[in-house]
């Protein structure tokens, strides 16, 4: 079986997720995330705002063997919905998040792998045979699925592939992207026995978010979304004090507050042989009048917009989750 070290970094499309290292074994249908014996991950300096995600990896491989293997950089799902509210400004492109990795210095050119998924079943065989292109939002593909015949539109809107917007007969319905889209790139490399690797990834994140602050209820801190806020981004006393005043001047007249949510998986950090040796991280808000949450330890302000976390043997047991809620134009 070959293994296949994952680099896995994913930004945020609804509730999308960037995503740590891990990694896989190459099987039928895809790839297997498992885990290494060999190479671990001795360094990570992870960076993330809303307009950028720089990551720098050192990798080691202790043992006394050469490990050659894939590597592979699962991007971001994709995942269609009625109300679009995503932020990527190239959704005609296979690359839409202008992701690129260099390796030791050297610019990798990866594969690229993409699959197609609907309630949990894999469909890509079915889009490529109808020449149907994979990534919701593109112009390319809706205006392939306004060609489909009658037949398949009935079947896919039955199977949640698509969701009929518009009144009257088919030809004034519009079909919206309901599945998720899945990339992969990937590509070949080896490990040198008792030697360090680094791996640097670049790309340009999707903020999923609203137009307006969502987690009070009846201009309260309470219900479900509330609840589901806290516990995600650990909101403490202070933001929930100063969102809920934003908040009510917006209702009284005034420019509305959004929200921003990037998240990163950091548990997939875990698969590889020890914790994380020394990880760093730094979040920049954008804007000094942008809102803050997450959940971390031993962070520090270190500029009008920026904060660290740093962290030794680091074992990332859970994700990572970031609420930002930036001001109106006339308030930053």
């Amino acid at each position: 079986m070959l293994k296949l070290f994952t680099l896995i970094v994913a930004a945020v499309i609804a509730s999308p997720a960037l995503a740590n290292d891990t990694m896989a074994e190459v099987k039928t249908g895809g790839l297997i995330f498992a885990q290494s014996d060999d190479v671990s991950m001795a360094e990570e300096d992870l960076f993330i705002s809303a307009s950028e995600v720089r990551v720098d990896y050192i990798f080691e491989n202790s043992s006394d063997k050469d490990v050659e293997s894939l590597v592979a950089f699962p991007m971001p799902d994709i995942s269609g919905q009625v109300d679009n509210n995503s932020a990527i400004s190239d959704y005609d492109s296979d690359n839409f998040l202008h992701f690129s990795t260099v390796q030791d210095g050297r610019p990798i050119t990866a594969k690229l792998q993409q699959r197609v998924v609907s309630l949990g079943i894999d469909v890509t065989d079915e889009f490529a045979k109808l020449g149907i292109p994979v990534l919701p939002y593109s112009q390319k593909t809706t205006e392939a699925l306004a060609k489909l015949p009658e037949t398949v539109r009935k079947d896919w809107i039955s199977r949640g592939l698509v969701y009929p917007m518009g009144t009257g007969d088919a030809a004034g319905v519009d079909l919206v992207p309901l599945w998720t889209l899945r990339s992969t790139y990937w590509w070949r490399t080896t490990f040198p026995a008792k030697k360090k690797v680094s791996v640097e990834h670049r790309y340009k994140p999707a903020v999923g978010g609203t137009v307006a602050i969502s987690f009070f209820e009846g201009g309260e801190p309470k219900g479900d979304r509330f609840e589901e806020y806290s516990r995600k981004y650990c909101l403490d006393g202070d933001f929930v004090r100063v969102a809920q005043q934003r908040a009510r001047e917006a209702e009284a007249g005034g420019a509305n507050y959004t929200e921003s949510w990037i998240s990163y998986v950091l548990s997939t950090g875990a698969n590889w042989a020890g914790p994380i040796k020394r990880f760093q991280l730094t979040i920049d808000k954008g804007k000094p009048g942008s809102l803050i949450s997450f959940c971390g330890s031993n962070v520090q302000k270190i500029g009008p917009t920026t904060f660290r976390m740093t962290s030794e043997d680091f074992d990332p047991t859970k994700d990572f989750d970031i609420l930002i809620l930036n001001p109106p134009e006339t308030a930053q």
